[in-house]
């Protein structure tokens, strides 16, 4: 589908257009006004985004680049409750403390990757704490519960799922889509944001933000969604049985991160050098075009790309060097550490335990599948025997020695 509007234009070519409440009315008020301000918001339940909120990010920069103003909502009061959509059960209930200390740490993340000023379309954060700590429940009650009908919040898919599982959702998580509703209420009159971005799996409360408008008599809401994120195996972005990828360089490398884009399997290439990248899609045709072993390139490209717009040019290029050394000519040097001490050499390390406990394997079963299956290499030597045991010969010498899972997963073990 043409639309006039170059931005719709834009994330749709790029896979970024999952839904829209009013596909016609957006278009025709983003062609013809250039002083649109859209949020994003983000739940504060960990002290850094990951790769599954890349999308959103990515939206964010767009926005700016299309001469848009976008606001990051941080869930300051949200996160007291927590969102109920997609989750199977409830989430814990985070300290406060903790929750400010997420917020600092997202919004360190954030001024990395998104332009934070006071110009026409610089980025601005707000905290929706700033409100919903001083509501006053039963005013809020009579002047926004009166709005919602239970019976149209039963049918949503956030509270369906959970009901139809038989896990409890508790009245609290079930007030959470009011408060979102009332946020982009808060959003428009503060600021005039008249364009909320979310995941698909917010399309429910993003609808009841733009019906609480309507019935608030405000100017026309508008909503928008980006599909829920898989990879070609069907998973979800953003997490590996080892952990999630972080987008704060203190909880996961840059080198990591890279590896992590380095790995990705061939199908998804060219779906996420369009959504992760700044990269034109001429040079996107080209890249997803490669075949065979020269998909590699790609894949190098994507990983160095990603990186650069999370850790900046410097990292990435430190991370896609040490990548190519280690892996192209063997510099095993440049591999990520992972230290021991002397006393557990000494006493011996099983190498089905140090597997797991390096994270190349995110299972003892699994490093014996590995091994049994000639996977496993020690300074580039393959072993098959699941009792192996690694001690001081194993280092031949050396500090460190080369721990391989596959052709694509190596750690450096060092004695420390």
């Amino acid at each position: 589908m043409k639309h006039k509007s170059e931005f719709l234009n834009f994330i749709q070519e790029r896979g970024y257009l999952y839904q829209c409440t009013d596909a016609e009315g957006l278009d025709r008020l983003l062609s013809q006004n250039n002083h649109i301000i859209a949020y994003i918001g983000f739940d504060c339940t960990a002290p850094s985004l990951h790769a599954g909120h890349l999308i959103q990010i990515m939206m964010l920069r767009h926005l700016q680049k299309f001469d848009y103003k976008p606001i990051v909502l941080l869930g300051g009061g949200t996160t007291k409750i927590g969102d109920p959509s997609g989750k199977d059960k409830a989430r814990s209930v985070l300290p406060i403390k903790d929750i400010n200390q997420n917020i600092s740490g997202i919004k360190k993340t954030l001024e990395k990757m998104i332009s934070f000023n006071d110009g026409k379309t610089g980025a601005i954060v707000v905290n929706n704490a700033d409100w919903l700590d001083s509501i006053k429940y039963i005013d809020f009650l009579r002047n926004v519960g009166v709005h919602f009908s239970v019976n149209r919040m039963l049918s949503l898919d956030s509270v369906k799922i959970r009901l139809d599982r038989e896990q409890n959702l508790s009245f609290l998580e079930f007030n959470y889509m009011l408060l979102q509703a009332y946020d982009f209420v808060e959003l428009n009159k503060k600021y005039g944001c008249c364009l909320q971005i979310g995941g698909s799996d917010q399309w429910g409360n993003i609808v009841n933000g733009i019906e609480l408008g309507k019935r608030l008599n405000l100017p026309e809401l508008f909503g928008l969604t980006a599909p829920l994120l898989l990879n070609a195996q069907g998973k979800k972005m953003g997490k590996t049985e080892n952990g999630a990828i972080w987008l704060d360089g203190s909880m996961l490398k840059p080198y990591d991160y890279w590896q992590y884009f380095r790995n990705v399997d061939d199908q998804d290439v060219g779906h996420f050098l369009r959504l992760f990248t700044d990269l034109p899609i001429d040079e996107i045709k080209k890249l997803e075009s490669l075949k065979d072993q020269e998909i590699n390139e790609a894949k190098k490209v994507l990983a160095t790309e990603v990186t650069k717009i999370c850790h900046g040019e410097k990292e990435a290029e430190i991370a896609r060097s040490a990548a190519v050394l280690a892996f192209e000519n063997e510099d095993s040097s440049l591999l990520p550490d992972y230290i021991i001490t002397k006393e557990q050499v000494a006493n011996g390390i099983p190498l089905v335990d140090l597997l797991h406990n390096t994270s190349l394997e995110p299972s003892k079963g699994a490093a014996k599948r590995l091994i049994q299956g000639n996977g496993c290499k020690v300074n580039d030597n393959t072993i098959n025997d699941v009792n192996y045991i690694i001690n001081f010969e194993s280092f031949k010498g050396q500090p460190f020695m080369k721990l391989s899972a596959g052709k694509k997963r190596h750690i450096k073990v060092v004695v420390g």
